[in-house]
């Protein structure tokens, strides 16, 4: 096919014809239709504007944030799954996700859009993804290639790394997801170590040779800025139409100052791309309906919710309760791309606890809580409201205000209208929950300090209240997970000495990102990575590990000695004492979650490769693995280890 176009055809190939669409070349091929996906389908009308754009309403599923907090994979590929329907609805061949950048530091305005700060973890959770959304026959777009840690300045902004930190931490995450075989790869606005990732040849390379994709690596939306320098590095497709560089690139083309053979290749790549999208998408085929798909991002959600405090409150049983705070009543969720705009409406917590036979009612949300005069009023009626009641629950969060694409955040903190009346309803309340609605980490010091019970809700997706009136009422027991360190403020994080350089981002920290920090250096913080409480208890016990080859099966029982059925978290942790070079305390290698009945218990395995042991040799230019012994910890978070088995190698 790419023989029988001529140039002015090719060049129309890697420019796209609009916002979201491809060009077709007048029908000689199939075009391609993408659609971004952060938190579901976020489908808009064909416009020259991104700003102008009608959304279509679909499914609004947890941001992925949430799903990685089931510590689930498989359930999450089944959500994935789903948003591949959600695409057939509106005709969308590529989902523009997931993303998978690491969490370096709380402030990322763009966090909850992200796994975790692990990157084993972001990469496993990425290919559930992918794999999933694949499955139903419409492709993906793995997203954003590489180290795309802040959003203010990102358009100017070069990530400085060094060559073992980029290895292991920041392209980890991408050879793990890339297994599922992503259609494309997105790249990101930012440099790293001085060259643009739109023009960066050194990586793309990288991203081909070694790690074998070969696929169509696409642009952020506007991320080019000189269309010939992004060609020739290996960039395949600029998104979306730029007449600019259109006009320009004709007369470069004129003018024999392309390289013709970096045209053809894209093009080739790209027609590659509209062939098995074509034949793809004869094979789709709904697999849920509307109403099972939203009944999919409600488990999703319940799995997904952290308990991160109880003092015997949790769950509700026939007690009066009395809510307050706008999340209670309104959508949160985070802003720009993956703002979905749900299609039905979002059910009240009052409402939600109601379906559980929760007697509940709410009044006075934090909205009404402004100015002086009107705030003592509320907080009044509030605390008399509160004063009447069994339990309080009081919802805080954030929204799409503080977390959204295109700025990060400037603190941790929560409204100060949210922490006055707190302080108001401690002193009234019989009993006091909170339920945060927050992508990523806020500062909940004051909010654990005088709550009895603190639930982690997040940005939930439609059914988030559902979900969080099945956690309080003890219909769910909770079983999510933290995936990344709740730290106590923003300076206690390494990253956070050069956050705020407008030029360059110098990762100064190497290695030391998120619970490797901490855990290392034995700092304190809110809640460690992996935490989150149950409604029950289990016991770890006979812990054992077969070593063949260097391949290392371990198996340990776990045995839930509450009196309620639950799943728990298995997180298994490897180090090295008296390692040559350096490694972290302990790194996340391989993680299992079990359901286990009351009284009863299940034997667990989990697997560890080659890779589990290795780290990346800059000299060498490889991955190494050092023979010796190796420290085996299973913990229920990194923090709070429960079995430890030493190995030789």
């Amino acid at each position: 096919m790419i023989m029988e176009l001529i140039k002015e055809e090719k060049l129309r190939l890697i420019m796209g014809r609009d916002w979201w669409e491809t060009d077709s070349l007048d029908g000689k091929i199939g075009k391609i239709k993408v659609s971004d996906g952060p938190s579901g389908l976020r489908c808009m009308s064909a416009t020259d504007s991104w700003e102008n754009a009608s959304i279509y309403p679909a499914v609004a599923y947890p941001c992925y944030t949430m799903a990685a907090q089931t510590w689930n994979p498989q359930l999450v590929k089944k959500m994935g799954r789903a948003i591949a329907d959600d695409c057939m609805d509106h005709d969308v061949d590529v989902l523009l996700g997931p993303g998978i950048n690491i969490k370096r530091t709380p402030l990322c305005g763009r966090n909850f859009e992200y796994f975790s700060e692990d990157p084993y973890l972001a990469g496993v959770f990425g290919r559930a993804v992918i794999e999933g959304v694949q499955e139903g026959h419409v492709g993906t777009s793995l997203k954003h290639f590489c180290c795309n840690n802040r959003e203010f300045s990102r358009y100017w902004l070069s990530s400085e790394v060094d060559e073992r930190t980029l290895r292991e931490i920041y392209l980890r995450p991408f050879e793990i997801a890339l297994e599922a075989k992503p259609w494309t790869v997105m790249c990101s606005y930012n440099l790293v170590n001085g060259e643009r990732m739109s023009e960066n040849k050194t990586l793309y390379n990288l991203l081909r040779e070694e790690m074998g994709f070969d696929g169509v690596i696409v642009s952020d939306w506007e991320a080019v800025q000189d269309p010939r320098a992004s060609l020739h590095a290996g960039l395949d497709l600029e998104m979306p139409y730029n007449e600019t560089h259109a006009r320009k690139m004709k007369e470069l083309l004129a003018a024999g100052e392309l390289d013709e053979s970096c045209l053809d290749e894209s093009a080739d790549r790209i027609i590659r791309l509209t062939e098995k999208a074509g034949r793809e998408k004869v094979l789709r085929r709904n697999c849920y309906t509307i109403e099972e798909r939203i009944a999919l991002s409600q488990q999703v959600e319940e799995e997904a919710i952290v308990l991160l405090k109880n003092d015997g409150v949790l769950p509700l049983s026939q007690e009066k309760v009395y809510i307050t705070g706008a999340p209670a009543v309104r959508y949160f969720h985070g802003g720009g791309s993956s703002a979905v705009v749900p299609n039905r409406a979002v059910m009240t917590l009052e409402e939600a606890l109601r379906e559980e036979g929760i007697s509940a009612y709410y009044s006075h949300s934090v909205e009404e809580f402004k100015g002086s005069l009107p705030v003592i009023g509320n907080v009044k009626k509030a605390c008399q409201n509160s004063k009447a009641a069994d339990v309080t629950v009081f919802a805080v969060g954030t929204g799409e205000g503080m977390e959204v694409e295109g700025c990060d955040r400037q603190d941790l903190s929560l409204s100060q209208d949210d922490l006055r009346v707190l302080q108001y309803l401690r002193k009234h309340a019989g009993k006091l929950v909170v339920v945060v609605y927050a992508g990523c980490v806020v500062d909940l010091r004051k909010v654990h300090e005088l709550a009895d019970a603190v639930v982690l809700a997040g940005f939930g997706g439609q059914c988030v209240n559902q979900a969080v009136a099945g956690v309080l009422s003890g219909r769910v027991n909770p079983s999510g997970r933290l995936t990344e360190t709740w730290v106590c403020c923003p300076e206690d994080v390494p990253a956070e000495r050069s956050y705020r350089d407008e030029a360059v981002l110098r990762y100064e920290e190497g290695l030391d990102v998120g619970y490797r920090y901490f855990e290392s250096r034995k700092l304190p913080v809110q809640y460690p990575f992996g935490f989150g409480l149950s409604y029950t208890t289990f016991d770890w016990t006979d812990m054992e590990a077969e070593v063949l080859n260097h391949t290392v099966s371990v198996h340990l029982t776990v045995k839930n000695t509450g009196n309620r059925d639950g799943m728990e978290v298995v997180q298994l942790y490897v180090s090295q004492p008296g390692q040559k070079v350096y490694r972290p305390l302990r790194e996340l290698k391989a993680f299992a979650k079990v359901f286990v009945k009351a009284h009863e218990e299940t034997r667990v395995t989990l697997n560890l490769i080659e890779d589990a042991f290795s780290y990346y040799a800059v000299e060498e230019g490889a991955w190494v693995m050092d023979g010796g012994n190796y420290c085996l910890e299973a913990g229920k978070n990194v923090h709070e280890i429960m079995l430890t088995k030493e190995i030789g190698l």
